[in-house]
This record gives C-alpha cells, structure tokens and sequence, in this order.
C-alpha cells in the first residue's frame, strides 16, 4: 500500500536534481594572451554615441591629423588600462546581481530501516535571516556599483589629463626643436668661419675654443630634446594603445583658459560635488551605511522555516508539518562584526576627509603657480619684442659692415634662449591651468 509513496518521492527527487542541473554554469578555460593588442592607427575601439566625458562632446578624426579633443577622445576609448578598468563595473553589476538573489531553499533527506518497515524523512527549509538582511545588502552593493563606475570616472579623467599633457609636451617639443636648431646651425656656422680664419691666420685660438663650447652646450641641448621627444611620442602611443612605430602628427591650439578668481572660489566650494573621485569616496562611504544597518539587523536572532515530510520505520506512519530552527542570541548577537563594520565606516569617513582637505590645497597650490607662471610669461613676452627688433637691426648693421660678427651671434642666440624660454613657460603654465581644472572637477573644453 505504501510502494506509491516511495516511488512519488523518487520522482520528486529526480526531477529536483534535473531542475538544479539545468541551472548550472558551465565552465570554460580563456588562455591568457600571447600578443600585444596595440593598433597600427588611430581609430575608435567603440561607436562614438557612447562617449561621455564631461564637457567633451565625440569629435571626428581629421584626415590632417590629430587635435588636442581627438587626442584626448582616443586615450579615453582605447586607454589599455581604462580597458582593464571598465570591467571592474562588470564585477561590480555582478555583486550587485548577487545581492539581490533570494537565498536558495535548503533540501534534507533521510532514511532509516527497522525490522518491521522503512522510514525516513524529506524536510524543506529557507533562510529567514537572509530575507531580513536582503535591503541592507542591496542597497549597499548599489552603492559599491556606483563607487566603481566613479572611480573609473575619474581614472578616465586622469587618463585625459595625461593625455593632454602629452600632447602640450609634443606641440612644445616641436617648437623647441625648431628654435634649438636654428641656434644650432648658427653657432655650427660661427665656428666653422672662424676654424677657417685661424687656419688663414686671421682670428685666435681663444676665440675659435669660445665658439666651440658655445656650440657644444648647443648640441647637448639639442640631444637632450631629441631623446625627451622620442620619449614623449611612445609615452603618447602607449597612453593610446598605438604601437610603438606610429607617428603621430598633432594640429590645432590647446583649449585652456586662465581661471579667474571667482570662479576658481565657486569651484573650490562646489569641489566635494564635481571631483570623481569625491563622489566616489562618498558613494563607497554609503555603502559602508548599509553594510552598518545590515549587521545591526543581523543580530537578531538567526531563523529558518520549512516544511517536514517523515515516515516513522516502526509504526509506519507518514507525518506533515512546519519546521522552525532558530538561534538564540545569548553570547554572540553579532557583536564583533557590528564593531567591525561601525570602525570600518570611521576610517572611510576619516578618509573622504582626508582626501577633501588635500585636494583642497592642492587646488590652491596649483592656482597660484598658474599666478606666477602667467606674470612671467607675460613679462617675458613683453622682453621678446624689443630683442627681436634688436636681432634684427644687428642682423643689418653686420651686412653692411658696421658690427662685428660676434656681436651679432651673441645677441641672435640670446633672442633663440628667451624664445626657448618663453616656449618652455608657456607649456608649464598650459599644463598648471589643466591640473587645475582637474583637480577643480571642471568640464573639459573644446577648441
């Protein structure tokens, strides 16, 4: 009378382990790579309708060459590292996935002989505690979502940053490189005209020995920019996942605008609502809340409900009812994890201190050295022009006769330093005014 039952509970356990089964992963192996993933030219790894960098609208690449927006377009897009880093949203929608998920049912069974009958008993329950704890663990995962998506946020930033320093550092490069060969090529000359009139008896020793040092300190310099260039476009190529050989060939002015004083005070007050990695840290610090208020519910007492299906092996009868187990708090009450949780909250919000007071000064530091740069740019400038005009003049007084040749080369090659100079200065003031705007949370501009 009884085989039926038997028979139904098998079935009921097959069809449980085909449904179990059914949902499962699979798993399989993804060998690591054997070759660089660089391009041969620059293009964009993903369609333009999803860029998004504040202040920094999708920009075509020109046939003529890249501009400081494409530049920067690109590092974003193609960045390896911004690559690696974008898959760390991926982990964080998956832990927030998991956080969601209802605790799956637990299934006991057993079984049990005895002269006169068999018995056992099949027994279903779920975890109360965990339904209980499900908001906490959810709200704090999204928090923890949206920490990581900041955090990549402003690596993206920073990326661009580095980016457009490069590119201010390849355009100055190339303006140094024309200057320090001019200069180059005319103390090549000075020299050579001079070797000559010593041979002819017509000049010292001691003149050619000066022009010789001049003209060494010269090419020294000269070498020392071509290895900082070649530096700088690999550095560029690597920042924008280009192979090593491309060259690049940039265009176009740099999009940087001195910062007032006002504005510099509005951004400063605004700072914890713009910088990314202040909202991040913020995000993150709420996240940690929750993680509070989940270990505060925890400490209630530990509970799971089920039902129960049994036969006895003696008497031979089935019985049907509800299961509870639950855990007294009598000595743990999740004490230490509450402790844990509340000194882990402290030392985020010690940290998100922290971290708003040093961007606060660095901010400030920043700004003034874009002070003091521009006043000495713009004395600088003011000198140039009248020692153009006097380059010049010596230039003609030498043609016709009237100033010797020294004196001229001595004042052009003091024209070609101020103009290094200058080029020099305007390249750190080009890259203070962009940390600035960084570290200020402020939009990219466009040209």
């Amino acid at each position: 009378m009884n085989y039926p039952l038997v028979l139904r509970r098998s079935h009921v356990a097959e069809c449980l382990l085909m449904l179990l089964l059914s949902g499962c992963a699979s798993y399989h192996p993804r060998p690591l790579p054997t070759a660089p993933d660089l391009t041969s030219a620059p293009e964009l790894t993903v369609p333009a309708r999803q860029f998004w960098l504040p202040g920094l609208p999708p920009h075509p690449i020109s046939a003529e060459g890249l501009d400081e927006t494409t530049v920067l377009m690109l590092a974003v897009f193609n960045n390896p590292d911004l690559k690696a880093a974008r898959l760390q949203s991926g982990v964080a929608s998956a832990q927030l996935l998991q956080a969601g998920l209802l605790p799956d049912p637990q299934l006991s069974t057993g079984f049990a002989t005895s002269a006169l009958n068999y018995g056992g008993g099949l027994g279903l329950n779920e975890d109360i505690q965990a339904l209980i704890t499900r908001g906490a663990a959810k709200a704090a995962a999204a928090a923890s979502s949206k920490q990581v998506n900041l955090n990549i946020l402003w690596q993206e930033w920073q990326i661009a940053e580095s980016a457009r320093e490069l590119f201010i550092q390849v355009r100055t490069d190339d303006e140094l490189l024309a200057v320090l060969t001019a200069s180059d090529q005319l103390l090549s000359d000075r020299y050579h005209r001079d070797q000559a009139a010593m041979q002819r008896g017509d000049q010292t020793s001691t003149t050619v020995s000066v022009d010789l040092t001049a003209l060494s300190d010269a090419e020294a310099s000269l070498r020392l920019l071509q290895t900082d260039i070649n530096l700088t476009r690999h550095q560029l190529n690597e920042l924008l996942g280009l192979r090593p050989e491309v060259e690049l060939h940039l265009i176009g002015p740099i999009a940087l605008a001195p910062i007032a004083r006002a504005q510099f005070q509005e951004a400063l007050t605004a700072l914890p609502h713009h910088r990314a990695d202040l909202l991040a840290l913020q995000a993150g610090y709420q996240s940690q809340e929750e993680n509070v208020r989940r270990s505060i519910l925890a400490q209630f007492p530990s509970m799971s409900a089920g039902v129960l299906l049994e036969r006895d092996p003696v008497e031979g009868v089935n019985a049907f009812g509800p299961q509870v187990s639950l855990t007294l708090p009598v000595f743990n009450r999740n004490r230490g994890q509450i402790a844990i949780q509340r000194a882990t909250r402290e030392v985020l919000r010690q940290t998100y201190q922290a971290q708003l007071d040093a961007a606060t000064g660095q901010a400030d530091q920043v700004w003034n050295a874009t002070l003091i740069l521009s006043a000495q740019l713009h004395d600088l400038d003011a000198q140039l022009p009248a020692l153009q005009q006097a380059a010049e003049a010596a230039g003609q007084s030498m043609r016709e006769g009237n100033l010797d040749e020294g004196i001229y080369v001595t004042m052009q090659s003091n024209l070609q330093a101020k103009q290094a100079e200058a080029i020099r200065l305007r390249a750190s003031l080009d890259r203070a005014q962009s940390a600035l705007a960084i570290l200020l949370g402020l939009p990219f501009q466009t040209p």
